[in-house]
Formats: C-alpha cells, structure tokens, sequence
C-alpha cells in the first residue's frame, strides 16, 4: 500500500536522524516547515538542550512583506545570529526529511551566509 506524504517524510526523518545527531561541539540544526511558517532551532542531542531558535512568526520576521522562500532566508540569518552569540560556529544540519530546495535550501542558505558553517 502506498505511503502518505507525511509517513514517507517520517520514515526520510529517521534515516538521516540515524547518522545526524547533535553535540555539544556541533549541534543539530533542526527545521520543520508546515504550510505557512517555517521553524529551525540549533540542539544539543546529547544534554537535549535547545541552544537557539528562530522561526517565522517571530516579530521581527512576519511583519517583513515577502515570499514564503525570502522569509526563510530571513528565519536562517536570525538563527545564524543567535546561535554565534551563545558561541556557535560549525553545526551539521538536519532537513527533517523534507527535501533540499526551495525554503528549506533558503534556509540553509542564510544561515550560511550569516556566519554558521555547516
């Protein structure tokens, strides 16, 4: 029997969440992405701390005009910012199953650009 979107995004999740894991040296950048919003937080696998997050319902972030893509562009240099001055360099990112292009390569993209190292 087929598979919904969301189990085959689930069993995607779990396969990478198996080699990509947090430490306190180089966390875990999270995202989640539903239709609307999109949400990233840096963590600590190992203490299960959460050291930062950003997501587009912040503030700063909805009151900006722009297309779903430009907005998480924006959510990525927030978190980038964040996580650089709790002391953040270099992390191992985590697409939570979803693929790699359009908001979640946007993301990526901004934190990159503010400074993270991936």
């Amino acid at each position: 029997m087929a598979l919904t979107k969301n189990e085959r995004r689930l069993r995607i999740k779990n396969r990478i969440r198996k080699v990509v894991s947090g430490t306190e040296a180089r966390p875990r950048l999270a995202v989640y992405r539903s239709n609307k919003e999109i949400y990233a937080q840096i963590v600590d696998d190992v203490t299960g701390n959460t050291i930062s997050s950003a997501s587009s319902r912040d503030k700063d972030i909805s009151s900006a005009k722009a297309t779903k893509t430009e907005v998480a562009k924006l959510v990525g240099k927030a978190l980038a910012e964040k996580a650089l001055k709790a002391g953040v360099e270099t992390i191992s990112f985590d697409r939570g199953g979803y693929l790699y292009h359009g908001r979640v390569k946007s993301l990526a993209e901004g934190a990159r650009e503010a400074g993270l190292k991936f």
